[in-house]
């Protein structure tokens, strides 16, 4: 048999690779279309709870055809109590292999392509579902993934107000501090959901709740408003879809099973289900299916993270280290 390498890009390399806001969401702009045109395979994520501490593993699988024809699986703990010991909540790794003979190609440390496309699905769907002259951003949560919501809309909306709020008082004023430079604006940080959200034209709910309460109240929102929400437990009110005139998501096959997931009260409810559903996001982004069509439209993008949105960003990163020199080749076989 041949010798078998791989490329490996640590957290160092991801670092210096530098992809700029730019490549981020034209790398999963382009995913999202190749999903709605049926050109990958995406399925639906699975959990291990390993009952060792609060926390849990979610295992993403997916494949998408050329030009960048790769599978890929990433494993991303998800552990609530992580930062009590100086560590990101959310470490993952991503692995990406050839579709036609399962050989590997490259291991990637997956924490930071998290975070990034995450940031990017947030922006992307906001620039399909989102009124163009948004200026108020409410945004709750803080963890990692929060930090490029707020840098990837603000770049697509240019807004006149921030807001962000987060159950730690020193976890939201470092992060109003860390927006505010990065930025060049100012970043208001709320002490509580309803100054932050309240009359928002984006809202963005990605808290960290150990349980479901509905925290976030209907009445916030403001009519024309975008809604997203994507905490792991659902922290919204079940009159929420009630207001919406249309509710896409990423890829109903996650969304409409599993245990978590900010609407998964609304499914078992049947309140969100493929009668209610306006159409994923793929569909939207590949012109099959229209977004926002009026100014009044009041909108929510739920989204539980794609697998090809993984893939497509780990696949833009290993381009880019390839022309820059950077990364380590291993020797697989």
């Amino acid at each position: 048999m041949a010798p078998i390498h791989l490329t490996y890009l640590n957290r160092i390399d991801v670092e210096a690779i530098a992809l700029t806001d730019a490549e981020i969401l034209d790398a999963i702009e382009a995913s999202l279309a190749a999903q709605g045109r049926g050109e990958a395979v995406i399925e639906p994520r699975v959990h291990l709870e390993p009952g060792a501490a609060d926390g849990h593993f979610n295992i993403l699988r997916g494949a998408l055809r050329a030009p960048i024809d790769a599978a890929g699986v990433k494993v991303v703990g998800d552990f609530v109590d992580n930062y009590t010991l100086g560590l990101p909540s959310e470490l993952a790794i991503l692995l990406l292999f050839d579709p036609r003979t399962g050989v590997p190609r490259a291991m990637l440390d997956a924490t930071g392509i998290t975070d990034m496309r995450t940031g990017a699905v947030t922006a992307i769907g906001a620039k399909y579902l989102a009124r163009p002259d948004s200026r108020i951003l409410g945004h709750v949560g803080a963890r990692g993934t929060a930090y490029w919501n707020v840098r990837l809309l603000d770049r697509l909306f240019d807004f006149q107000e921030i807001r962000i709020h987060s159950r730690r008082p020193e976890s939201r004023a470092a992060f109003a501090t860390r927006l505010s430079r990065d930025l060049g604006k100012p970043v208001i940080a709320t002490e509580d959901w309803r100054s932050c959200v309240d009359g928002a034209d984006i809202v963005v709910e990605a808290s960290r709740l150990g349980a479901p309460a509905p925290l976030l109240k209907t009445s916030w929102i403001k009519p024309g408003a975008l809604v997203i929400p994507y905490g792991t437990m659902s922290a919204v009110e079940l009159s929420l879809t009630d207001i919406m005139a249309k509710i896409v998501v990423d890829d109903w096959g996650q969304c409409r099973a599993g245990k978590f997931g900010s609407l998964r009260a609304h499914v078992e409810a049947g309140r969100l289900s493929e009668a209610t559903l306006h159409a994923e996001l793929g569909q939207i982004v590949a012109g099959l299916r229209p977004g926002r069509e009026s100014a009044e439209e009041t909108n929510l993008f739920w989204h539980r993270g794609l697998s090809l949105s993984d893939i497509a960003l780990g696949h833009a990163m290993l381009e880019k280290a390839a022309r820059l020199g950077i990364g380590q080749r291993l020797r697989f076989a």
